[in-house]
């Protein structure tokens, strides 16, 4: 069979056998809907369980209007168009708007990129600025959270009269989901609370995985922080495999962050009968697959489903190269991910108190790499030779990777095939 992987802007089409094909696994058909506009328009009228936009807005000199970086693929021009003049409308003046790019640890999304972000017209007539996470001093410190979190958030956020995070809701390796409370935390947190809310006691909880919420201390612990740091509204979306939306919710920051979990829990979660062999995945394409660091999602993603000893073949752009400095010294200082874990959860002796910025994503591969081999195709040929140093392997082609695969587990191999990468959520029966 013939299918197409999300990858870059354009995809990658490939071919595994049928008679060893699970899938392909994809979302769930969801109708797009037919004006979104007028959807995210009413949305403001009608909330979940909280008043009108206009009336929290009413008296307000001053709002935050939170939004996702270029790493995820938010119609932020689409939910803008509509929330911006709505605060206006009530009273909020322009000058008093502004609108923060949650980066949370990320690089900032500047220029042509910023434009591409929220749109030429947005971009030229409203403030909008770039998080930065490591800048502790323009952070307010809001205390220690009942698990120990030091609380340190951007001031630009705490000090607006009016809090409001935009997003998308969509499954999340670490969180459960994304959306709602996580453009506050990571969003706009500082690294000293990101390190530990990131930290080995938070990730190796068994429920601090994809799609879980019950008993998910990461999202127990956001959600808590954005309590304290004061959400009035979110607006949240659903997309489908085509980035169209096909669902709005607005409105109080848990009763519509779970409104919109509920709708994506029935769209993304695809029931597998039986463990696999071999998972031929994705990255998501673009944006999310710029970088090594963003495409681990897509090896997480499949790894409910996966046999112990499996391979996951994963195709990535990834023009970007690995990800942060920070990040991709760690394959330089670690050559084997055992070791890392040894430093990060404080069982290596000569490593007392390590940390380094986004160890966490490499945390997270670490624990695919404890049940399955992973296979990287990528045909952006200046980074395919610096995948032997990242712990995985390379093939040319998803083809080859696959008859590979096929030799080492046998000829009746299952084969799942996920073109969404992290946009879906493989479940066994």
């Amino acid at each position: 069979m013939k299918f197409t992987l999300a990858y870059g802007k354009t995809g990658l089409e490939a071919v595994v056998p049928d008679a060893n094909l699970v899938g392909p696994l994809e979302i769930r058909p969801a109708p797009p809907l037919a004006d979104p506009r007028a959807a995210v328009a009413a949305s403001l009228l009608e909330p979940t369980g909280c008043p009108p936009l206009s009336e929290l807005a009413r008296g307000k000199r001053t709002a935050c209007v939170l939004i996702c970086d270029i790493t995820r693929p938010v119609p932020n021009e689409l939910l803008l168009g509509e929330l911006l003049p709505t605060l206006e409308a009530a009273g909020v003046p322009r000058e008093g708007i502004t609108i923060l790019i949650a980066t949370g640890l990320h690089r900032p999304n500047e220029g042509e990129e910023l434009v591409e972000l929220v749109g030429p017209e947005i971009a030229a007539n409203y403030r909008v600025e770039n998080h930065f996470g490591k800048d502790l001093a323009s952070h307010a410190d809001l205390g220690v959270s009942p698990r120990g979190v030091p609380i340190h958030i951007d001031s630009r956020y705490v000090d607006a009269e009016l809090k409001i995070a935009t997003g998308l809701i969509e499954p999340h390796l670490m969180a459960g989901y994304s959306g709602g409370r996580k453009l506050v935390c990571p969003g706009i947190a500082a690294l000293e609370t990101v390190r530990v809310w990131h930290g080995p006691q938070f990730l190796e909880h068994p429920n601090a995985d994809c799609g879980i919420l019950d008993g998910n201390p990461v999202h127990e612990e956001n959600t808590w922080i954005a309590r304290k740091a004061g959400l009035d509204f979110i607006l949240n979306v659903t997309l489908d495999g085509d980035r169209r939306v096909t669902g709005v919710f607005a409105g109080e920051m848990e009763e519509a962050f779970h409104e919109g979990v509920a709708f994506a829990r029935q769209v993304v979660t695809v029931p597998v009968d039986g463990p696999v062999d071999v998972a031929v995945t994705s990255a998501a394409g673009y944006p999310l697959d710029q970088n090594f660091y963003q495409s681990i999602k897509g090896l997480t993603g499949v790894l409910p489903v996966m046999k112990e000893g499996g391979t996951i073949i994963i195709a990535a752009e990834m023009t970007e190269g690995v990800g942060s400095p920070e990040f991709a010294g760690l394959f330089d200082e670690f050559p084997d991910p055992a070791d890392f874990m040894m430093a990060i959860t404080g069982a290596d002796p000569t490593r007392p108190d390590f940390f380094v910025m986004d160890q966490w994503q490499l945390e997270e591969m670490a624990k695919v790499l404890r049940r399955c081999e992973v296979v990287y195709v990528t045909h952006h040929a200046p980074f395919a030779e610096q995948l032997e140093k990242l712990y995985v392997t390379r093939a040319d082609s998803v083809e080859t990777a696959v008859a590979a695969a096929l030799k080492k587990h046998g000829a009746d191999a299952r084969i799942a095939v996920v073109p969404e990468g992290p946009y879906v959520l493989p479940t066994l029966t």
